[in-house]
């Protein structure tokens, strides 16, 4: 199934580079000139398992939309946001961005959220020649390397790597120092880019990998796989997953008491406010990736943002706090607005130009992007669960108590809690 994944993969890849091939030569559709608004076109999760964090970061979209246009918009003209709900299907992607390119008209596009549902929407941007951002897509151009898509994510370089180095980094640290470690990963575009960015980071720090398989997504039941890397016996265990099946592995995990030196690494959901309030006492001890937290010096620049988001969730009946996608929802659609403001224009290329050559300061980071629209410099957090109670509620999230950030230095809050065991 894997090679058939990679193979499929490559074959999209070849077919993108001809479609790019055949715009190259064509012209950029030149700016309005008159006073209609700027329509901005995207998709995000607004139902399926990905709903929790694309409703967050609609809401941080369309926040931005009220301000920008209270400022009386971009170049002179309003904004409109024409949006529809992907199901968080990577399916609906292609039908999508086409009808929104060849149907609404729209001038400018962002992505939707997540590596899975990205990835097929390269192409279609790729084939009329638009600027894309994507939302938390990880290592979503490796294969298109197509130069106008942009990256909202604080992956770096190396971003494959970003999501496990620091959880790899923490248990080299660790006297005596772990020796093996087992991979698993649903068998979809984003774990298996984190998988191979584990494997990349095992070598680098100098760990034996003794287990390495995925699993299909819409498993439901995780008793097996957890069973069968209770037999492996590593040291570490990396899970690279989307939001059900973490909930799905972090539950099976503590049914069936199982306990390695460290858990966790690449595990997407336990982040979101409703997953943290169903999990509770179980998150404590694994050590996981995070774009954010709300410490002091992360939320300074955000703060204004969040009181406002927190205050209109309410209505909405979205993630309450918003700190793992609403502020990013915000931060993308701000990124494309500087981009266009910037350079002046909406001409794609001029657009694309601008990005790389520019430096953009949003509300959760500052950053510069390298030929494949990647962050120069990465942000990723790692952090560790520890203290839940089952009484745990909304303002046990709202803090820091009962997380800490491990990796990088430069946001590290304190210590990890070895082993895993210690910290359940």
């Amino acid at each position: 199934m894997a090679h058939s994944a990679r193979r499929h993969r490559v074959v999209a890849a070849i077919g993108a580079a001809v479609v790019a091939a055949a715009f190259a030569a064509a012209p950029a559709p030149a700016s309005a000139q008159n006073g209609d608004p700027i329509k901005i076109g995207f998709s995000l999760a607004l139902t399926g398992p990905l709903a929790p964090n694309g409703k967050q970061a609609l809401l941080g979209a369309k926040i931005w939309r009220d301000e920008i246009n209270a400022k009386g918009g971009l170049l002179g003209r309003k904004v409109e946001l024409v949006n529809y709900d992907d199901q968080s299907n990577p399916a609906n992607i292609p039908g999508i961005y086409t009808k929104l390119i060849d149907v609404d008209k729209v001038d400018l596009l962002n992505g939707p959220y997540g590596t899975n549902l990205v990835a097929p929407a390269i192409p279609i941007a790729m084939q009329k020649g638009k600027l894309l951002i994507g939302l938390f897509a990880l290592d979503g151009n490796k294969e298109f390397h197509y130069s106008r898509y942009f990256s909202m994510i604080g992956a770096g370089p190396k971003p494959s790597q970003a999501f496990t180095e620091g959880f790899f980094e923490v248990a080299a640290q660790q006297k005596p120092k772990p020796q093996t470690v087992a991979l698993t990963a649903e068998d979809a575009e984003f774990a298996r880019n984190a998988c191979e960015g584990a494997r990349e980071n095992a070598k680098t720090f100098g760990f034996k990998i003794i287990y390495d398989k995925t699993f299909p997504p819409g498993t439901t039941d995780f008793s097996p796989i957890i069973r069968a890397l209770q037999a492996a016996n590593a040291d570490l265990v990396v899970v690279c997953s989307y939001p059900l099946s973490s909930v799905g592995i972090v539950t099976a995990a503590n049914e069936l008491n199982f306990t390695p030196k460290l858990l966790g690494g690449a595990m997407v959901g336990l982040q979101a406010t409703v997953f943290k309030n169903k999990l509770k006492s179980k998150l404590n001890g694994i050590v996981n990736y995070e774009t954010w937290v709300p410490s002091p010096k992360l939320m300074a620049p955000a703060e204004a943002f969040f009181k406002q988001y927190q205050e209109r969730a309410k209505a909405e009946g979205v993630d309450p706090l918003g700190y793992y996608l609403g502020g990013w929802g915000y931060a993308y659609f701000q990124l494309l607005g500087e981009a266009v403001e910037g350079a002046k224009t909406l001409n794609q290329e001029k657009l694309a130009e601008y990005m790389h050559s520019h430096e953009f300061k949003t509300i959760m980071a500052t950053m510069t992007f390298d030929k494949n629209g990647e962050w120069t410099k990465g942000s990723t957090l790692q952090v560790q669960y520890h203290g839940i109670t089952d009484a745990a509620n909304l303002e046990t999230w709202r803090g820091m108590s009962y997380q800490t950030v491990l990796t990088p230095a430069d946001q590290k809050t304190g210590d990890v809690i070895y082993p895993y065991a210690k910290a359940k």
